[in-house]
């Protein structure tokens, strides 16, 4: 602050009201091949109905990637979906088929007309693009050709000129365009020549607004609009689409008759190979631009350990979420010797306490295709902890009766027997049990970590992870502050209250602050270092209970052999 020059009272303001920010904790991640929707694109969904709004129906090929996702959406309410790239491609006017992957590829490459494959191309890829039909008329359309035309009866009247082209004199420019996205073959909505969407009086003009101010411009509207198609190119009868209305001197187009375009060529390709599911996983690497909590993947038998290895590294390197990963199919689906292939697999998976294994599949049913299928549990165990943030913290365990009831099971391909689970606890698996009366529930929640540890039980990793990731967000208001005592004062004023808020809702047992000039000496200040070194005394999950019952001989008082 500038120094006075003369007597006076100034007023400074300064804001010790500033406290420690909500983080998320139950976002899912999943990357997966699926029917429809944008490819290599993080896309996020709230419930089943939007996984299948997004992504399409599944079918046998993509059933278990769906139904994974779904899993975890019966628990928590928010998951970033990738659809993983693996040989599809896009239908298109001219039926040779294009990749176009996403909104952003569309935008940085084809959005200026350069896709040389006719005058549309579906919006996202595979075989189901092919059930689209571009139904088109202009305003210069016979009238007899019009009412003849399939779909007239989704549109009020004729096309004819703008209001914007008349408040132009350009009365008899003829600009406006209907537009019917049609399921030609029933593929989408199950009946044939159903419309899909509709753009009444859309304009060939690329100047021509709304009375809000909004494009009117055929391409500027279907781009933005339609959950479909993408424009690609003007069709050929259009002479003058994308001129100017204000540029007209007549008709934009004297076109006379319906234009279809029925567009072919997508295809897919839902056996993605281990490194395009890396791909899909990649995506989620970076902690600053994608916010994720937990992490899951469908275990594949070809590379199963090798994408849950990728996914736990990518888990231990953000540290700020945990992987869940599951055994190959086979491992437990009719397998003679399920535990031990199990173990085989988990001590093929890196140690970490930022991930942890279950121990095999779920039998489910798909409402979609009718029939039951096994699917890897990791959806349900990422879920779980959904669960758990929503009815308790973070801190809390998601096993046992309380938190770890699997939903939708209807059996388990293999039920692990006490010695069995003894065998995979020791092995860093938990195990999904179901007791008679009392559902199926994961029973263990051990991390991956092979070292004994606070940290090899899930309830302490993501305690810490939440901790970390609160005080750390909280922290970046001392960055370019002088490293003095009255901001180390601050800090300690800002981290100290939310941590005994942590040991009222039974995260922690204790904590200890220690920011001042012990660990902040000059050389860490003449470094533009600040240092803050935080004590957590955990709460621990209960994993053994021992009941000791003592029968005693009558007339003994209980107090001499009780001690109390």
């Amino acid at each position: 602050m500038a120094f006075q020059v003369s007597p006076g009272v100034q007023i400074k303001e300064i804001d010790a009201t500033n406290v420690i920010p909500a983080v998320s904790t139950s976002i899912g991640g999943f990357a997966g091949s699926f029917n429809w929707g944008p490819t290599e694109e993080v896309c996020l969904v709230g419930s089943e109905n939007e996984l299948l709004e997004k992504f399409g129906t599944p079918d046998n090929n993509t059933a278990k990637y769906f139904l994974t996702a779904a899993a975890f959406l019966k628990y928590g309410n928010a998951l970033k979906v990738v659809r993983v790239s693996s040989g599809h491609l896009n239908a298109t006017a001219d039926g040779s088929g294009q990749l176009v992957k996403n909104e952003e590829d569309y935008d940085n490459n084809y959005s200026g007309g350069s896709l040389s494959k006719g005058n549309w191309v579906a919006k996202y890829p595979g075989v189901l693009g092919n059930s689209l039909k571009v139904s088109m008329v202009t305003a210069g359309v016979s009238t007899s050709n019009y009412n003849a035309w399939a779909f007239k009866g989704e549109f009020d009247e004729q096309p004819g000129t703008s209001d914007f082209a008349k408040d132009l004199g350009k009365t008899s420019a003829a600009d406006e365009l209907h537009i019917a996205v049609v399921d030609e073959d029933g593929a989408i909505s199950g009946t044939p020549n159903t419309v899909l969407e509709k753009f009444a009086f859309v304009s060939q003009g690329s100047d021509v607004k709304n009375a809000d101010g909004t494009s009117n411009f055929y391409k500027d509207v279907i781009n933005a609009q339609s959950e479909w198609i993408y424009w690609a190119d003007h069709d050929t009868s259009l002479t003058d689409a994308g001129e100017t209305v204000a540029s007209q001197s007549g008709a934009m187009t004297t076109n006379t008759a319906v234009l279809d375009s029925s567009l072919a060529g997508g295809t897919d390709d839902n056996a993605p190979t281990v490194g395009e599911i890396a791909l899909g996983y990649d995506l989620f690497e970076d902690a600053e631009t994608v916010d994720i909590n937990l992490l899951f993947a469908v275990p594949d038998a070809n590379g199963a350990n090798t994408i849950a290895n990728d996914l736990i590294s990518i888990a231990t390197a953000r540290k700020d979420c945990m992987a869940f990963v599951s055994p190959p199919l086979e491992d437990s689906v009719g397998a003679s010797a399920p535990s031990t292939d199990v173990l085989a697999f988990a001590n093929t998976l890196t140690s970490s306490s930022y991930a942890s294994c279950d121990s095999g599949a779920v039998y489910v049913y798909d409402k979609y295709n009718d029939v039951y299928r096994y699917i890897g549990a990791s959806g349900h165990m990422a879920g779980l902890c959904a669960n758990a943030d929503n009815v308790a913290d973070a801190w809390f365990s998601p096993a046992g009766v309380n938190r770890g009831q699997l939903l939708g099971i209807t059996k388990l391909a293999y039920n692990p027997t006490k010695a069995q689970r003894d065998e995979l606890y020791k092995g860093r698996v938990n195990p999904i049990v179901s007791f008679p009366g009392q559902g199926t529930m994961l029973f263990g929640d051990k991390t991956l970590l092979s070292r004994p540890s606070a940290f090899d039980r899930i309830n302490v990793r993501r305690l810490f992870i939440v901790l970390e990731k609160a005080i750390a967000t909280a922290a970046k208001a001392q960055l370019f502050e002088f490293n003095d005592e009255f901001t180390r004062a601050q800090f300690k004023n800002l981290v100290e209250p939310f941590l005994r808020d942590v040991k009222g809702r039974r995260g922690i047992t204790d904590s200890l602050v220690i920011c001042d000039g012990t660990n902040n000496t000059g050389q860490v200040i003449d470094s533009n270092r600040f240092v803050a070194d935080i004590f957590i005394k955990p709460a621990r999950s209960i994993n053994f209970i021992t009941l000791n019952f003592i029968a005693t001989r009558t007339g003994v008082e209980f107090s001499e052999i009780s001690g109390q």
